[in-house]
């Protein structure tokens, strides 16, 4: 394992969340971490539960759907620390209108932005810094829906995320002999502030059986943590309580 005192590691989607409890992680494993999304508030709320742990955190609000504004953070991470080690691709969006029969096209342009070229944004900011170092982590959040087709993520939302697992995937293809090492990671069910966004939401006792932030920010640490010449390419993570597998033993004992 190595030592993640002194890197810098850019987490995105960090107001909340995975991106939340992996930005603490991260920190209290001793990175300088930059936080970027949308609103600076529950940024900042986040920063400030980082420096009272004794991290340290810098706000850089941002819509990552624009490449001026990604272009804009990923220079100034540069210009203030210097280099970029670990980028944590974590923002994502969906809606409650997910089906063909309920998109639009408004939506349709939001779940592809929102999941996919935000990431590519971030990750074709960060690559030239990470080539000149010679190193760089890159670990995306996925999503079981972007290994698996099923009706409940909706077919964009799905889409978007096959799409970023491929991502991933390619990066370690053109980029490994710079030594750059890209993970992407596909929970299962995690209770996060996106199970709002599902018709109906998730009672509150589905959400205490879902993989926990907490417990997503773990695996993030531990990626980050693995030696420059090992990569991660890939990681599936579900609940013991794994729905998708207790609804096939259901019509399996049903037959």
């Amino acid at each position: 394992m190595r030592e993640l005192k002194g890197k810098t590691a850019w987490v995105t989607g960090a107001g909340t969340g995975i991106g939340a409890a992996a930005a603490l992680g991260l920190a209290k494993a001793g990175c300088q971490v930059v936080l970027t999304g949308r609103r600076a508030a529950p940024l900042e709320e986040v920063a400030d539960g980082i420096t009272a742990a004794g991290g340290k955190a810098v706000v850089k609000a941002a819509d990552l759907t624009l490449w001026e504004s990604v272009e804009r953070v990923a220079r100034e991470i540069q210009a203030t620390f210097g280099r970029i080690d670990i980028l944590f691709n974590n923002a994502g969006v969906n809606v409650p209108d997910r089906s063909w029969a309920r998109l639009g096209p408004d939506t349709i342009n939001t779940l592809i932005q929102g999941n996919l070229t935000s990431a590519a944004y971030c990750s074709h900011a960060v690559l030239p810094v990470m080539r000149a170092q010679g190193d760089g982590q890159i670990i995306h959040t996925s999503t079981m829906a972007g290994r698996i087709i099923a009706p409940i993520s909706g077919p964009i939302y799905t889409a978007a995320k096959h799409g970023l697992v491929a991502l991933s995937h390619t990066i370690n293809l053109e980029e490994g002999e710079n030594g750059i090492r890209s993970s992407v990671v596909c929970p299962g069910a995690v209770a996060t502030p996106i199970m709002e966004k599902r018709d109906p939401p998730e009672p509150p006792e589905e959400l205490a059986r879902m993989v926990q932030p907490e417990d997503l920010a773990e695996v993030i640490v531990f990626l980050a943590s693995q030696p420059p010449h090992v990569c991660i390419n890939e990681i599936l993570v579900t609940p013991t309580h794994n729905r998708g597998y207790v609804s096939q033993m259901k019509a399996h004992r049903s037959r």
